[in-house]
């Protein structure tokens, strides 16, 4: 088998063991996190109705002016802030954090740091 379809597989199933595992409803939606190399995006999202709740990244109109480069621990942590903000003005106080593929650590940490600062529950 060709190493990056191999690698590929093994994303994919880190992928749904964690969203299985998180299903969000209405009483508890399911922040969701991705991150590219230049960026980084999270969404608050209800799987029963299939709908996005609350949307913030780091190339929205509303933060990209206070940060520079979106690749960084900084910028996740505003974006983190910025998406408690607006799930508190949603409404919306319990999370499940979906992390993804991705190890909790780094800029991920920073994000879900700052949303528990500003006043989400995971």
């Amino acid at each position: 088998m060709n190493k990056n379809k191999f690698l590929n597989k093994q994303r994919e199933r880190r992928v749904f063991h964690t969203r299985n595992r998180l299903r969000g409803d209405s009483d508890a939606p399911r922040m969701c996190v991705t991150r590219s190399h230049n960026n980084i995006y999270c969404q608050i999202i209800d799987d029963l109705s299939g709908k996005t709740l609350v949307a913030v990244g780091t190339q929205s109109k509303e933060v990209r002016e206070n940060i520079g480069y979106g690749g960084n621990a900084d910028a996740a942590s505003k974006i983190g802030a910025a998406v408690a903000e607006k799930a508190l003005a949603a409404g919306i106080k319990k999370v499940k954090f979906d992390r993804g593929a991705n190890k909790y650590h780094g800029r991920l940490a920073a994000l879900a740091d700052a949303a528990r600062e500003a006043g989400l529950e995971f």
